[in-house]
């Protein structure tokens, strides 16, 4: 049976896409800790990171990166913090929460509810960052 991760990557189910290339996606979180709270996501689904080979494992890390940057861009933040729990979705994933201050970063904190015209705005707002970069 397919994640919900695939779902979103075959464009089967609908997702606030901030980024993608040819082996990686990058969306909106839709409970988010924090606004601008972004999964990163290979295509290739594998349920636990370090099964990753090293070239996707490598190239989640750097796409990671520039869409880290991209969210730092739109977000206003002191840091991006990032994640990977990998219990709530069998698929590899990283998380990017901007962050101010240490008690942002927890996901027992009661989750943001935006509307989906914020999601749209926020996710092409840091797409065209990530163009940019």
């Amino acid at each position: 049976m397919s994640s919900i991760f695939t779902k979103i990557i075959n464009r089967e189910i609908p997702g606030f896409i901030v980024a993608e290339d040819d082996s990686n996606i990058a969306f909106l979180d839709i409970n988010p800790v924090t606004k601008g709270h972004t999964l990163v996501v290979p295509k290739k689904e594998v349920d636990y990171l370090f099964d990753l080979d090293d070239e996707n494992y490598t190239s989640l890390h750097l796409f990671a990166k520039k869409v880290a940057l991209a969210v730092k861009e739109v977000i206003s933040c002191k840091r991006i913090s990032t994640a990977v729990v990998g219990l709530e979705v069998p698929h590899v994933h990283i998380h990017l929460i901007p962050l101010n201050s240490m008690k942002e970063f927890s996901f027992a904190n009661p989750k943001l509810e935006l509307s989906k015209e914020e999601l749209s705005e926020i996710a092409d707002n840091i797409n065209k960052a990530f163009q940019e970069l």
